[in-house]
């Protein structure tokens, strides 16, 4: 049982690379939609139409919708009870290297002391997994393909804690300022608060995979969200930086308590290629998809 398990859990992990570099979820494709409709700088407009053709053919022929396939950075949530937990990261790295083979994917792991990559998206703690552990006996994987040139893009800032929230603001409107277009815009910034400095990066790298269609639910931490998406927005640098009225598809804010010292804020953009799946494996071998509206025998390898 528990081999025939691990297979299928390799081969809905390959599946799952595929769904995600191919098939934008649906919330992501209708931020750009409407994005599209109330754009008026018709340079603009022009560039969201190809997004919108782009993720449509990607969607349609099985193709990567984009060259860079990203990071491969998996989120886990996983039942104590689980059959194969202490199994679970190889058959992550195992799904890695056949996905690289099978969807295809760019190889995008490089050891930074050698500068080799090792082609085939695996390396040491690649593919990065964050871990959950639950009661239950099932589990469910999201897949972030984190892709470089947003990544790149990224901020970590330790401000002072008498700046307050203003700080935070300030601080989240110059890191997309100074980005400008790098990141591909439009894009979605997930903003990280308190916590130390590597907490509040994994926490704007895991706001991201919220959906664009559901606020913080927190009444003041939505009103943060809007907020910043509304200034983001005016500061007109639009689509791949040739101005527009879409700069920031949506902002989403976590957050941690913090140390009274000290204030860390993360700001994690995201390209408009905001890719991501998540699927839920039962012990007995079932496999859901939460992330989109797809059975697994539907996506072709």
């Amino acid at each position: 049982m528990s081999r025939d398990l691990r297979s299928i859990l390799v081969d809905a992990l390959v599946r799952q690379t595929k769904l995600a570099v191919t098939t934008l979820p649906d919330d992501v494709k209708n931020a750009i939609k409407t994005a599209y409709e109330k754009e008026s700088n018709p340079v603009a407009k022009k560039i969201l139409a190809s997004i919108i053709d782009n993720y449509t053919m990607s969607e349609e022929s099985g193709r990567p919708m984009c060259q860079d396939t990203g990071t491969l950075i998996w989120y886990v949530e996983v039942g104590a009870d689980f059959p194969l937990l202490l199994e679970l990261e190889d058959i992550i790295k195992d799904a890695a290297r056949e996905a690289t083979v099978k969807v295809p994917i760019r190889p995008n792991a490089v050891d930074p002391i050698r500068a080799k990559n090792s082609g085939d998206n695996t390396g040491r703690f690649m593919p990065w997994i964050n871990w959950e552990i639950r009661e239950g006996d099932d589990v469910i994987l999201t897949l972030l393909p984190k892709g470089g040139g947003s990544e790149f893009t990224s901020q970590l800032r330790m401000i002072s804690p008498g700046l307050g929230i203003k700080g935070v603001k300030e601080a989240v409107i110059r890191a997309v300022y100074e980005a400008g277009g790098k990141p591909c815009p439009p894009i979605i910034v997930g903003v990280g608060i308190g916590g130390g400095a590597d907490i509040a990066l994994k926490l704007g790298k895991m706001a991201l995979l919220r959906p664009l269609d559901k606020r913080h639910e927190e009444p003041e931490v939505a009103q943060l969200e809007e907020e910043l998406l509304e200034k983001l927005n005016s500061l007109g640098i639009g689509p791949m930086g040739l101005g527009g009225d879409t700069t920031v598809l949506g902002v989403n804010v976590e957050y941690a308590y913090r140390h009274p010292a000290t204030l860390p804020v993360a700001i994690v953009t995201q390209c408009w290629a905001a890719r991501r799946a998540t699927i839920r494996v039962t012990k007995d071998g079932e496999v859901e998809f939460l992330s989109h509206n797809v059975k697994l025998e539907d996506i072709k390898l």
